[in-house]
């Protein structure tokens, strides 16, 4: 205790003398006819220009900067859009306490070459200028923002910018889309944005960026004035073979008290337009909740999904309804609805040949699946916002309800079955956040969230299979696995944060509560038609309850140059489990201390070094203690015979991030590492008919090292983006089959590189290319070693024929070669036309895909010591013919 003692008061005398050290100084940024500027760039420098703190103005024109070093001599500066550079001194800012800007049509630092696009950097936020990238071929914002220098769009519609994910897509400051951002960057066209912003770190609460300790990188989409005074959108109908539709109706308004955008689509195609409700950053959301809830425990073991873009394997007759409306009460308030309704049937069939590697054996099996899968989702999500300087309330109800069919018809080893499930998920939740700033400048939170989940699903498997296991080795009828896992969670804390001028401290103490109820049922049906359960060791009547109290102590210190936030959580973490059948009442108490530090260190005014060290300790849910046995899938009994699981996990990382905006160069660099111990260990009995997995106690690692490489710039002769990229992870952990204990190390290496080229005036020329190695063996058996090597590229042509007509030509090549497999080669190749008709603002198109009309694709699957090969059939050559009418 004595080591303690005197460790805080050293830490409390250095906090005093830094505090004693520091200098305030308040003011206002004002223009020439004393209106006040908002957000404007505030710098504190020294004699040599180097920039000592840093921060913006409020609505009022307001700010109060830092000066946290001993400089003697230091100038305010001050930048903003529209008005020229303005540097003050200390002395004579001091007279009058405000800094008066003169309007300027050139506010940045530009290079201004002709016929060249340009960059302009105004504090965190680069601006490129839509015009300058844009082509005449190009429809949505979406096709603009790929050629970006430093940008990059996934096939997903995700988008990141030197190499990280932003966290939000703004539309003129505004948030209508949150993290599901894809379907605005498809309907927006690019004519109406004026310019892309790029948000470095980011943060949307405005009493919190006087201390802004946030790294997100977000994207606002800067509309044109002309743009905001009208609805916007299109309509498209097309008809194509082999009996082929696509309907679509977007419409759009961005004025400054309301904002939407609504979408209406349907088609068969194979253009899933669910993709348009992904939320990119779902998973570090519900991280932040902790409520981990098993999402399924059943499924109909349908085949997954060929390494191809999904256009070009999905058989589909889907629609989705997708509203997004914002209204602004007024400067402060406003409301949000995001209402989403999908319907989508689907056909898939596939045969598959597995193998699995182990000492002595192979185990294998074929199989021939042929599924109808009909997957249905009702979204709704209504917000209220408060944003002011002083206070912040954030209230949203979610409900969503998922209900979905699965049929599916199996041959595996030439026995058949048929098999459906029905699952039917309904959740409710409310999150609200209430902030408070005191007139000391310290703050207050209030946080709470509720949610309800109700899962039932019900398996139905005709006739039965593994009568040896399941009915004393008698043939009979069926299956019918039932599951019911309703859930309550509630996570609420209070938080104060004390601000002194760099330095801010936050203490939090809360509870969460996480209350579930598994039951399961497995019933045999004879050929008699009568019903039974098939053992009592396969049912599971389990109450589960979690509850964490928590505490935690945050330091934040922002001196402009060095960012670090040092996280010490502390919790009390009890769980208490019973299922009176199965003679389980067990409860388990831990008390936790997961540390983590950040360090961010500005090497330059664009140029910086990350650094971060975890220790967490995870508990597992209850889908790791229950004993009953449960028909996962036709070929897979789980259960579990070990205690509730246990992980601690170090993690260490460490990034550059290097820009030179203006001349658009871009390049990051990453470094990983993590070691997990965990209690636990899946243990599966595999046999050519079925795998039986038991969760057994026994201590194991997962050792992982990743890095990566990417780097992107615009080459002005050429007028072409490049990109380039480098990945390689390392993997190492231990797998129990058949009662072996089996060490393996994973390797896999990614090279990618692209380019987007304007070749002349009327010709542009894209190509991206994936290098990808994967490699597994196991140290106790040289024998368990696999590795595969696939390329892939892609490459398009995008030619102005005449004034009005475009085409383009595509095509990508998939090639796959592995030890003791034959080659696999494809080629994809598409067309499209489209006429512009001006004056009736319509677009006619007609499009030919997959033109060599492949309508079967093999895909090899390497997963540890298993080999799967599947063969997907595919949709053949497709023509379509397409009106789209702009307004």
């Amino acid at each position: 205790m004595m080591r303690i003692a005197i460790l805080f008061t050293i830490v409390f005398i250095i906090c005093i003398t830094s505090a004693f050290g520091q200098k305030q100084f308040k003011g206002v940024v004002k223009d020439n006819n004393g209106i006040a500027i908002s957000s404007a760039n505030v710098n504190l420098k020294d004699a040599e220009g180097n920039i000592l703190s840093f921060t913006r103005s409020n609505e009022k024109g307001e700010f109060t900067i830092i000066q946290s070093s001993d400089s003697k001599e230091v100038n305010i500066e001050a930048t903003s859009i529209g008005y020229e550079k303005q540097m003050v001194k200390i002395a004579d800012f001091l007279k009058n306490n405000q800094i008066v800007m003169n309007e300027s049509n050139i506010s940045l630092k530009t290079v201004v070459v002709k016929n060249r696009p340009t960059l302009t950097l105004n504090g965190d936020t680069l601006n490129y200028k839509t015009s300058d990238f844009a082509d005449k071929q190009d429809r949505s914002i979406g096709d603009v923002i790929k050629k970006m220098p430093g940008i990059t769009v996934e096939e997903n519609g995700r988008i990141k910018y030197n190499d990280k994910p932003i966290s939000s897509l703004y539309v003129d400051g505004d948030n209508i889309l949150d993290d599901k951002y894809a379907i605005g960057t498809k309907s927006i066209p690019h004519g109406a944005v004026d310019k892309v912003q790029v948000i470095e770190k980011d943060q949307p609460i405005k009493m919190l960026r006087k201390n802004n300790m946030s790294d997100d990188v977000a994207l606002n989409l800067v509309i044109k004035d002309d743009a905001k005074l009208k609805v916007m959108g299109d309509i498209k109908v097309g008809l194509g073979t082999p009996n082929r539709f696509d309907a679509n109706a977007n419409a759009m308004m961005f004025k400054k008290k309301i904002k939407f955008i609504n979408n209406l689509k349907g088609n068969n195609i194979g253009i899933d337009p669910g993709i348009d409700l992904t939320s990119f950053n779902l998973e570090d959301y519900l991280k932040r909740l902790e409520n981990d809830k098993p999402s399924g425990l059943l499924s109909a073991g349908a085949a997954g999904v060929p390494t191809l873009p999904q256009s070009r394997t999905l058989f589909n007759k889907a629609g989705l309804i997708n509203f997004n409306n914002l209204y602004k009460i007024n400067d402060v308030l406003q409301l949000k609805v995001n209402l989403a309704y999908l319907y989508d049937v689907r056909t898939q069939e596939y045969n598959k040949l597995s193998e699995t590697y182990l000492s002595g054996q192979t185990i294998s099996y074929t199989e021939q699946q042929l599924n109808s899968i009909k997957p249905q989702k009702l979204q709704s999500k209504f917000n209220l916002l408060a944003n002011a300087d002083d206070y912040y309330f954030n209230n949203t109800l979610i409900l969503n309800y998922s209900p979905s069919f699965i049929n599916s018809e199996v041959i595996t080893n030439g026995n058949g079955a048929q098999q459906s499930l029905r699952q039917s998920i309904f959740d409710v939740s409310n999150e609200l956040n209430y902030r408070k700033k005191l007139k000391s400048e310290n703050t207050f939170n209030l946080y709470s969230y509720i949610n309800r989940t109700t899962q039932p699903e019900r398996l139905n498997i005709s006739p039965g299979l593994n009568e040896d296991i399941l009915n004393n080795g008698n043939p009979y009828a069926g299956l019918t696995q039932y599951v019911k896992l309703p859930s309550l969670y509630t996570n609420n804390y209070t938080s104060f944060a004390f601000v002194n001028n760099a330095f801010t401290q936050t203490y939090k103490i809360g509870f969460n509560i996480q209350q579930q109820e598994l039951n399961s049922e497995l019933y045999r049906i004879q050929n008699n038609s009568n019903t039974e359960l098939v053992a009592q060791s396969m049912t599971n009547n389990l109450d589960w309850l979690k509850t964490k109290l928590y505490t935690d102590a945050t330091y934040d210190y922002n001196s402009g140059k060095v960012k670090a936030t040092l996280n010490l959580p502390i919790s009390y973490n009890f769980i208490t489990y019973k299922d009176e059948e199965k003679a389980l009442d067990k409860d388990l108490s831990k008390f936790f201390v997961n540390p983590s530090l950040n360090i961010k260190y500005q090497i330059g005014i664009e140029n910086y070094m990350t650094a971060n060290y975890s220790f967490k300790n995870d508990l597992g849910g209850i889908d790791d203690i229950y004993r009953g046995t449960i028909l996962k899938n036709y070929r897979s009994l789980f259960s579990n015979n070990a205690p509730i699981s246990e992980r601690k996990t170090q993690a260490a990382g460490l990034s550059f991030n290097y820009k030179k905006a203006i001349q658009m160069v871009f390049f990051n660099a990453a470094l990983g590492y993590s070691n997990s111990t965990r209690n636990t260990i899946s243990s599966y009995t595999l046999s050519n008919n079925i795998q039986e997995r038991i969760v057994l106690p026994l201590v194991n690692d997962v050792k992982s090292f990743n890095s990566s490489v990417s780097g992107s710039k615009y080459l002005f002769d050429l007028r072409t983006t490049v990109n380039a990229g480098l990945g390689y992870s390392d993997s190492k952990f231990d797998q129990l089959q058949n009662n072996e204990l089996l060490p393996f190390t994973s390797q896999n290496t990614t090279y990618k590189t692209g380019f987007e080229s304007k070749l002349t005036s009327y010709i542009n020329w894209s190509y991206n290319a994936s290098f990808n190695i994967n490699k597994t063996k196991s140290k106790a058996n040289d024998a368990l070693e696999t590795k595969n090597k696939q390329l892939r590229h892609q490459s398009s042509v995008t030619a102005t024929i005449f004034k009005s007509l475009f085409m383009t030509v595509s095509a990508e090549h998939i090639f796959t070669k592995q030890v003791a497999q034959p080659n696999l080669n494809y080629v994809f190749a598409d067309l499209n036309l489209r006429y512009k008709l001006i004056k009736l603002k319509t677009d006619l198109e007609f499009s030919l895909t997959n033109i060599a009309n492949v309508t079967k694709f093999e895909a090899n699957f390497i997963s540890v010591n298993s080999f799967t090969s599947g063969t997907y059939y595919i949709p053949g050559r497709v023509a379509m013919v397409k009106a789209t009418f702009n307004f």
